[in-house]
C-alpha cells in the first residue's frame, strides 16, 4: 500500500468549524529560528563539535576484546567488564574484584570515562517519578525521566542535545540543536537509573503483593532531540539494549519505543532493521495544513506521507505502529480533526496503529494549553466509534516539567 493517498482535506474544512475557534500555533516567549525564505529553520546534522571520550558501552562485545588486547590484557577481561557494567551498573575500581587490582584504576579510566553527571533531582508522584539532569562532558545538558507503573518501569531517554525540529509548542527545540548524544551516552541514561532503582532511589512500590519490576523494562525515545535525526548511534543503542547480558542490558526490543516527528527516509529504514521495536509516529494533526506550523518538518514530508511509511513500518515488522496525538485547546482538537484523523488511518487497514492522545498541561493564558475534558472526550469518542483503538496517554511527571514537550535542561 505503499504511496497510498487517503481524503484530503478541503478549504472548507478549515474554517471554523461551528462555533470553534481556530487558534494557529505561534511561539510565547521566544522565537523561532527562520530560513532566509521565512519558514522555520531545520537542522538535520549535528554540528561538527568535539565528541565524548569512547566509552565500553559505544563497543560491541568482539570490539571491547580488540580494545583490551591493544592493552595488553587478555580478551576475557572484556566480558568481566561488561558484566560490571551492564549487570551491575558499577564503574567503581573498588567493586571489581575480579580484575588485576593494580590495573582497576587503570582500566576504568580507559573503559569508563564520565559520560553523565548528575546535576539534579526531581522527585514527584509519591516518588515513582524521578527527572535527571545531566551533564555531559562539554557542559551540555539533558534530561531523563524514570518512572515506575505497577509491574514495569519505564525510562523515557534524550538522543540529542536539544532538537532541529524547531516545533513551535517543544521546550526542547527552542534552543535548537548542539549536538547528537553517543550511543553511550543513551545508554548511560539507563544504567543510571539502574543504578538508583539497585540503591532504593525510585519510590512507587505496590502494596498489594503485585510483582515489582527491579530494573528499567521500558524504554521510550521521547526526551530531548529527534531520535531518527541521530540514527546510527541510536540504533547502535537500541541494539546494545536488545543485546543478551553482558554484551547490552538484555531488555526485550518489544519494550523500546522508537519516536519520530516524521522524517520518511528514516522510518523507511527503521523497518528493514530487522529488531521488534515499538514505532511511535508524533503526528499531532491529520491535515497539512494546520500540520506545516505545527510540525515544521511537515513541509518536507507531508502527513500522507508520514502515514504511509509508518504503515510500511507495520506492514513489515507486524508491529502495531502508535500515534501521539497532543490535543491542544482550540488548535487541533476540533471533532472534525478526529474523523479526518479516523479516515486516514482506517483507509489504510485496520488493526495496524493505535492513537495516544495526550492532553496538553493546562496553562492559563498560554495557547499551548489542554481542552475542557468534553472536548477530549468526544476526541476519542470520535476515533473510537470509527474504530481505531485509542487510550490517552499519562502525562506522568507534569509537575516537574517531566512530561512531553517540557523538557528543555535548564540548570
Amino acid at each position: 500500500m505503499e504511496g497510498m493517498t487517503s481524503p484530503k482535506t478541503s478549504p472548507a474544512a478549515l474554517s471554523v468549524s461551528g462555533d470553534k475557534p481556530q487558534v494557529r500555533p505561534a511561539t510565547e516567549g521566544w522565537e523561532q529560528a527562520k530560513e532566509p525564505d521565512g519558514r522555520p529553520l531545520l537542522q538535520f546534522k549535528s554540528p561538527r563539535v568535539s565528541q565524548p571520550p569512547e566509552h565500553l558501552a559505544d563497543l560491541t562485545l568482539a570490539q571491547r576484546q580488540e580494545k583490551l588486547k591493544s592493552l595488553g590484557l587478555p580478551a576475557f577481561r572484556a566480558k568481566q567488564l561488561s558484566v560490571h557494567y551492564f549487570q551491575h551498573y558499577t564503574t567503581d575500581p573498588e567493586k571489581m574484584s575480579d580484575l588485576p587490582k593494580e590495573r582497576r584504576d587503570e582500566l576504568v579510566k580507559e573503559m569508563f570515562p564520565t559520560l553523565l553527571t548528575e546535576v539534579k533531582r526531581l522527585t514527584t508522584d509519591k516518588g515513582d517519578t524521578i527527572k535527571f539532569l545531566w551533564r555531559l562532558f562539554d557542559g551540555s545538558l539533558v534530561e531523563s525521566v524514570l518512572m515506575r507503573y505497577p509491574g514495569r518501569i519505564t525510562l523515557c531517554v534524550s538522543s540529542q542535545c536539544g532538537c532541529g525540529m524547531n516545533c513551535p509548542f517543544c521546550a526542547t527545540g527552542q534552543a535548537g540543536l548542539t549536538r547528537n548524544m553517543s550511543t553511550a551516552e543513551i545508554l548511560d541514561q539507563i544504567v543510571q537509573a539502574n543504578r538508583v532503582i539497585k540503591e532504593g532511589g525510585l519510590g512507587g512500590k505496590r502494596r498489594d503483593g503485585g510483582h515489582d519490576a527491579e530494573r528499567v523494562t521500558n524504554i521510550v525515545f521521547m526526551g530531548m532531540g529527534e531520535p531518527l535525526a541521530n540514527y546510527k548511534r541510536v540504533m547502535n543503542a537500541v541494539h546494545r539494549m536488545a543485546a543478551e547480558a553482558p554484551e547490552g542490558l538484555g531488555m526485550s526490543a518489544r519494550n523500546i519505543t522508537v519516536s519520530t516527528v516524521g522524517l520518511v527516509p528514516a522510518i523507511k529504514k527503521l523497518a528493514e532493521e530487522n529488531i521488534p521495536v515499538t514505532f511511535a509516529l508524533s503526528l499531532h494533526a491529520p491535515d497539512d495544513e494546520l500540520r506545516d506550523d505545527l510540525i515544521p518538518v511537515n513541509s518536507r514530508w507531508k502527513v500522507d506521507e508520514a502515514l504511509d511509511a509508518a504503515y510500511n513500518y507495520y506492514r513489515v515488522t507486524g508491529r502495531r505502529v502508535s500515534i501521539e496525538y497532543a490535543l491542544i485547546k482550540d488548535m487541533n482538537d476540533h471533532p472534525w480533526r478526529a474523523d479526518l484523523l479516523a479516515k486516514k488511518l482506517n483507509a489504510r487497514g485496520r488493526g495496524w496503529v493505535h492513537v495516544n492522545p495526550i492532553p496538553l498541561n493546562p496553562t492559563p493564558g498560554s495557547i499551548w494549553t489542554s481542552p475542557e475534558p468534553d472536548v477530549i472526550q468526544e476526541f476519542i469518542d470520535t476515533l473510537i466509534d470509527a474504530g481505531v483503538p485509542t487510550t490517552v496517554r499519562d502525562t506522568r511527571g507534569k509537575e516537574i516539567d517531566g512530561a512531553c514537550g517540557q523538557l528543555a535542561a535548564a540548570d
